[in-house]
């Protein structure tokens, strides 16, 4: 690209479109005429003309020398400026144009749960399976008080204070009300209750289409939170399912290829 744009400004410098190239190129104010050596001479020999010595140009100095074209007139300065842009041109385009390289779709994702501060006891799975057109959503949890909890994905996979509250609200890319698993408006996140039984252990199991493990929505990166008390799937923004008593981010897991 350097050569083809250096080939063009050179070509500018010896030609101007719509004047006679036999013809003097006209001064600049206050440079002396430039007179083209040897356009103007007669050939040497020719009966009845006398030869006649082209007189000598006057050097022209690179900070006023002039290129012009059709449509703009260039000084050696900015004349090495544009040089240097369009080899910088060159390579942004080439980058640029390269496609980012796309990782494998996620299959398979995993959470560890474990106990906020005061609910150490608390501990469990939960995993995630792309189905067709599902996915697949199972786990286990213990330690928890007989009764139900909302059990939600958060915006967040920051786990790093004692009550999960930096784990943020909801997962909601839709920017949509909170609702309950199976309702037609919902968050992303909105995965409903565990329902624990008298020995505080609670199982899950649900087929989803609204989570994704792949693309800009993408859940892994994010939070599980189990809460304290009931999600009640109405009162907004997160159903008045009280603290959240164990948490944990979710993680890519192994596909069934990789673990065979």
């Amino acid at each position: 690209m350097q050569a083809e744009v250096a080939a063009r400004v050179l070509a500018a410098m010896e030609y101007h479109p719509g004047r006679d190239p036999a013809v003097p190129r006209r001064a600049q104010p206050g440079q002396a005429e430039v007179a083209r050596p040897f356009a103007e001479a007669p050939a040497a020999g020719r009966p009845g003309t006398p030869f006649r010595r082209p007189s000598p140009s006057p050097p022209i100095q690179p900070h006023a020398m002039k290129i012009s074209t059709a449509h703009c007139t260039l000084s050696a300065p900015a004349l090495a400026l544009a040089l240097l842009c369009a080899c910088s041109v060159e390579v942004d385009v080439s980058h640029d144009s390269a496609a980012a390289p796309s990782g494998p779709a996620v299959t398979s994702a995993v959470c560890v749960l474990r106990g906020t501060d005061g609910n150490e006891a608390v501990g469990g799975t939960i995993r995630f399976t792309q189905a067709d057109g599902h996915v697949h959503i199972e786990g286990a949890v213990s330690g928890l008080a007989p009764g139900k909890h909302g059990f939600h994905i958060h915006q967040w996979g920051d786990v790093d204070c004692g009550d999960g509250v930096c784990t943020g609200g909801h997962f909601d890319p839709t920017g949509s009300a909170h609702g309950g698993p199976d309702a037609e408006v919902r968050h992303m996140g909105d995965l409903g209750n565990l329902e624990a039984g008298a020995d505080g252990s609670a199982t899950y199991a649900r087929d989803d289409t609204r989570v994704e493990l792949s693309g800009p929505r993408s859940i892994i990166g994010r939070a599980v939170i189990v809460h304290a008390g009931e999600d009640d799937l109405k009162s907004q923004p997160t159903g008045d399912a009280g603290a959240r008593v164990a948490y944990g981010v979710i993680g890519i897991g192994k596909s069934p290829a990789d673990a065979r």
